[in-house]
C-alpha cells in the first residue's frame, strides 16, 4: 500500500481588477450572462464565458425548467453551444460567477456534470482549459485545467 496526496493548485486574485486582461475581460462577459439567466425557481443567476482559440469568446446562463433536472448549468450551455457554433476550435478558458437573490455576485463553482464536460473538452483541445471563477469577497480563483477541479476524472 502507498498512501498519495491529491494537490489542487489555484491562483488568488483579490479582486477581478487585478486580474490579467484578458481573464478579466472574460470574467465581465460571464457577469453580463448572469442577466440572461432564466431561474425562476432557484433565484440564483450563472453566468460562463468561454473564450475559443480563435479568439471568439462564446456565453452561456443557467436554464431552469419545473421539470427538474431538465435545465441546464451556464458551464455547459456555453460549451455546448461553442461546440455546436465552431466545432473543432479548441476552448481556451472559461469565466464562472453566480449573482444571488439579492443581486450580489458570489462563487457558482461547477457542478460534476460541467467539470466532466469540461474535461473532455480539455481532452479533445489537448491542452488545459483555464478556469476562472469568482469567490467569496470578491476573490477571484483561477485553475489551470480540470485537473484541480476534477482530479480522477473519466477519460478516453
Amino acid at each position: 500500500m502507498q498512501n498519495r496526496t491529491i494537490e489542487i493548485k489555484y491562483k488568488q486574485y483579490p479582486s477581478p481588477d487585478a486580474l490579467p486582461a484578458e481573464e478579466r475581460q472574460l470574467l465581465e462577459k460571464a457577469i453580463q450572462a448572469t442577466s440572461t439567466a432564466y431561474s425562476p425557481y432557484s433565484h440564483f443567476c450563472v453566468g460562463a464565458a468561454v473564450l475559443l482559440a480563435n479568439g471568439t469568446t462564446v456565453t452561456g446562463s443557467n436554464q431552469e425548467n419545473v421539470a427538474y433536472p431538465s435545465g441546464l448549468c451556464a458551464e455547459r450551455t456555453a460549451m455546448f453551444a461553442a461546440s455546436a457554433q465552431y466545432p473543432k476550435v479548441p476552448m481556451r478558458k472559461i469565466a464562472i460567477v453566480g449573482k444571488n437573490a439579492d443581486g450580489e455576485l458570489c462563487a457558482a463553482t461547477p457542478c460534476g456534470a460541467c467539470r466532466q464536460v469540461m474535461s473532455e473538452y480539455q481532452d479533445v483541445a489537448g491542452e488545459n482549459i483555464e478556469i476562472i471563477l469568482y469567490s467569496e469577497g470578491g476573490t477571484v480563483l483561477l485553475f489551470d485545467g480540470i485537473d484541480s477541479l476534477l482530479p480522477l476524472r473519466f477519460s478516453f
